[in-house]
């Protein structure tokens, strides 16, 4: 047949709409659970089978119909055509809610493993894998409005939608064999498996690729656009962690007792806390150092360090208290799985409560005149807004990182929001990555 018609490859272009719209399924997994999508694809796969087996058999028993006859609706009874309308309609909204829940799950995953700009995150049930991005709602909203009067025709958005598809079961491939190389599998059969499923994806990549003029474009400048938010942030985080400067806190322990304890300088707050990122419990960044000493000296009667631990366990929830200055210094570790939303300031509360019922520590005012009213400590939340300063030499390649960060970063929500601090006692302070910059050459003095 390709010997006699070469053309007849591009056909595979079209064959491959047929599969999808079963792949939406399965974005569903997380909500509604490997079981279900096993037992529902059954059904799907029945259904799918003898849609397209019979329009395959009207259009070979209709050939003189024409072209522009759709055969789903053109083998219908006359008198079945409303119902059937009505049930393709239907199936189209249920498609676009398989959509909708499929990108809240994909994007909110992707904010756990920091791969996207952090985004508001809403659980409208108790199911903590129901969630609701409003950005992401919005987003689909206006795309989606804007592909319709790009196109205009569905069989524009056909062959963007088709190359789409084509597109994400390759990368699904790729992923998969290095998913079964981290586990072990024999090197062989994951290569052998590889080359099997990209030789299928590859025919039909390269068949629907002769769609690129007529709307697979569209496909690809999404994805370059995805892509680019993606690798900003992601690699822009690498970049500014590389300049992140580790303090030993054995050094400072005298000077944070000295503090404390130093009348002569007043309360910045009674409980003052911090959220690091040093995954040791003897180290803090040097920035947080520079912010309680070197700048306005920060005197409290409690430090705490709060460090945050996103774990590849999705439903893993604890932490571990550790008093490295008993009633001054106190750390606090949260081992949260990716799937649980960040909501630090309620969690902090809860540990708090759990000290006190301990007797670790007390929560009474430290001011005499409000104790004896019955009036709790303050609490003061300080998050180090990290900023690169422009006077620091960069290759031309770490340059276009951090402008795209920079860009990308505008689209995600501030620690603050992202997590779930209170507003009106948190304060962001800016300090640079590197504090001290080497001089190549000093003014003079005339």
């Amino acid at each position: 047949f390709i010997s006699e018609y070469p053309g007849g490859f591009l056909l595979l272009g079209a064959v491959f709409l047929c599969i999808t719209g079963a792949e939406m399924i399965y974005t569903g997994l997380g909500s509604s659970g490997a079981v279900n999508i096993r037992i529902s694809w059954g059904f799907v796969k029945i259904a799918l089978v003898l849609n397209y087996f019979g329009q395959g058999a009207w259009v070979m028993m209709n050939l003189s119909s024409g072209y522009e006859m759709n055969p789903f609706f053109a083998m219908m009874p006359s008198w079945f055509i409303i119902p059937g309308i009505i049930i393709a309609t239907a199936a189209s909204i249920t498609a676009s809610q398989s959509i909708i829940t499929g990108s809240f799950n994909l994007i909110g995953e992707a904010v756990s493993l920091n791969l996207w700009p952090k985004i508001r995150v809403l659980h409208p049930t108790r199911a903590k894998d129901n969630i609701y991005l409003p950005f992401v709602n919005w987003f689909l909203w206006i795309s989606c409005s804007i592909t319709v009067l790009i196109f205009r025709e569905s069989s524009g958005m056909n062959m963007a939608y088709g190359l789409a598809i084509n597109i994400t079961e390759l990368i699904t491939t790729l992923l998969l064999a290095y998913y079964l190389l981290t586990k072990g599998i024999n090197h062989r059969i994951v290569l052998l498996l590889l080359m099997a499923y990209l030789f299928i994806e590859g025919s039909f990549l390269i068949a629907n690729l002769n769609k690129f003029r007529s709307g697979g474009w569209f496909t690809i400048l999404i994805t370059s656009v995805f892509f680019l938010v993606m690798f900003g942030w992601y690699f822009g985080r690498k970049l500014k962690n590389r300049y992140i400067t580790f303090a030993d806190l054995d050094k400072y322990l005298g000077l944070f007792k000295d503090l404390s304890k130093d009348e002569s300088v007043p309360y910045f707050a009674t409980n003052l806390v911090y959220i690091i990122r040093a995954n040791r419990d003897d180290q803090v960044e040097s920035k947080v150092i520079y912010s309680i000493f070197h700048k306005q000296p920060k005197r409290a009667k409690t430090y705490w360090f709060l460090h945050v631990d996103r774990v590849d366990e999705p439903n893993r929830f604890e932490y571990t208290v550790k008093q490295i200055i008993p009633g001054i210094l106190i750390r606090i570790d949260f081992r949260i799985g990716f799937k649980i939303d960040p909501k630090i300031n309620l969690y902090f509360r809860e540990v708090l409560e759990d000290m006190v019922k301990a007797g670790e520590i007390t929560l009474e005012s430290s001011f005499d005149s409000l104790q004896k009213h019955g009036f709790q400590s303050d609490f003061i939340f300080v998050l180090i807004d990290r900023i690169m300063l422009r006077d620091v030499k960069l290759s031309g390649y770490e340059n276009f990182i951090l402008t795209l960060h920079l860009i990308v970063r505008q689209v995600g929500q501030p620690d603050e929001k992202a997590l779930h601090l209170d507003a009106t006692s948190t304060i962001v302070e800016k300090v640079p990555i590197i504090i001290d910059q080497p001089v190549s050459k000093r003014i003079s003095r005339v």
